[in-house]
């Protein structure tokens, strides 16, 4: 446990009341402040408005909807929150679903403890988690969006530098700050910088959309 980790606000959400319960107690003992849990789609609008929380923790099968329309909704009443879907499903659509309507990332339930924590500290910092072979999935869902027309034809982003745009190659490739950091002899947060440096430029929201931004310009190649 950390003093970041403390300052890390949680929402769980998922129909299933001891599995919603055991993660929200799994995270509240590893420092997180669990500040609320939800049962549906109606309930973690309501409650992800009242508590703005920074990450959610999101099933993809609900009651009165999914997970993509709940995510939708957290994210309308929260804008800054960030949903990483926590889900029994690794289907196709599910995983595409989810991401379209704008959660950082997408594990699967059989995810280690550890895992599951290092994810909701990774996705609370802007990052893309995913479980391995997910992640493959959601980029090639972007290659086949940036080659149509539509995309083709979008306006010119501002000029990167040379070191983020070398950065910008490894996050199209699937890399995570500490794997760039470590290839590249630099420190994590130089990186992150760098990082949060490109998505300022390209005026873009998080580490998905620039993933995309990536793949559209042919820099995962």
């Amino acid at each position: 446990m950390t003093d970041t980790d403390r300052q890390i606000t949680v929402m769980v959400v998922d129909d299933h009341p001891i599995w919603r319960e055991g993660v929200a107690r799994d995270l509240a003992e590893a420092g997180f402040d669990v500040v609320a849990t939800a049962d549906g789609v109606r309930a973690a609008g309501a409650r992800a408005a009242a508590v703005r929380p920074a990450v959610v923790l999101m099933d993809m099968q609900l009651p009165d909807g999914n997970g993509a329309d709940a995510t939708a909704e957290v994210l309308r009443v929260s804008p800054r929150t960030r949903v990483l879907v926590l889900s029994a499903s690794a289907e196709r659509d599910d995983v595409l679903d989810a991401i379209k309507a704008g959660a950082t990332g997408y594990l699967v339930k059989s995810a280690s403890a550890t895992e599951l924590l290092d994810a909701v500290r990774a996705t609370a910092a802007g990052q893309a988690v995913f479980t391995p072979g997910l992640a493959g999935l959601v980029l090639g869902e972007f290659r086949r969006i940036a080659n149509t027309p539509e995309d083709r034809d979008a306006p010119h982003r501002p000029a990167l530098t040379d070191r983020e745009t070398e950065v910008l190659r490894m996050v199209a490739k699937g890399l995570s700050a500490k794997q760039i950091a470590t290839r590249l002899s630099l420190s994590h947060r130089t990186v992150e910088n760098h990082v949060q440096s490109t998505l300022r430029k390209l005026q873009l929201g998080n580490r998905v959309e620039l993933t995309r931004y990536a793949i559209e310009q042919g820099l995962d190649e």
